[in-house]
């Protein structure tokens, strides 16, 4: 099994900035692809963002229509660890980030994972 803990949420003003981390543990060699997901209270989880894991040539990153030019997904797959750094932050933004692990980009986006991390809280205020 896959172990996935998030890091790095907060409190932040509108207009700021903060980077989540996502530290992968146990049996990841089979995982091809890690994302993260956001879930607001009385709302469905949304897909923010995802990343290959390991392999291939040329990549894109996939991110949510409202995230394009304000989120960033990276990884280090030495660390077994994937980043959402998040800027220019809004209020519409606050809700508990899931880290998730999933065979590729495109199960991903249909909400199709192996593993989700506990959640970190991110509160944006105005």
């Amino acid at each position: 099994q896959v172990q996935l803990v998030e890091s790095g949420g907060g409190l932040v003003q509108a207009g700021g900035s903060l980077r989540l981390s996502c530290a992968a543990s146990g049996s990841i060699v089979s995982i091809n692809a890690m994302g993260w997901f956001r879930q607001a209270p009385g709302k469905e989880r949304e897909f923010v963002a995802a990343i290959r894991w390991h392999g291939g040539v040329t990549y894109y990153p996939d991110y949510a229509d409202s995230m394009k030019g304000r989120f960033t997904i990276s990884r280090d797959i030495a660390k077994n660890t994937v980043y959402l750094e998040m800027n220019s932050l809004k209020p519409e933004d606050t809700a508990v980030y899931y880290c998730a692990a999933g065979d590729s980009i495109a199960t991903m986006l249909q909400r199709m994972v192996h593993a989700w991390g506990q959640g970190t809280q991110v509160t944006v205020s105005s």
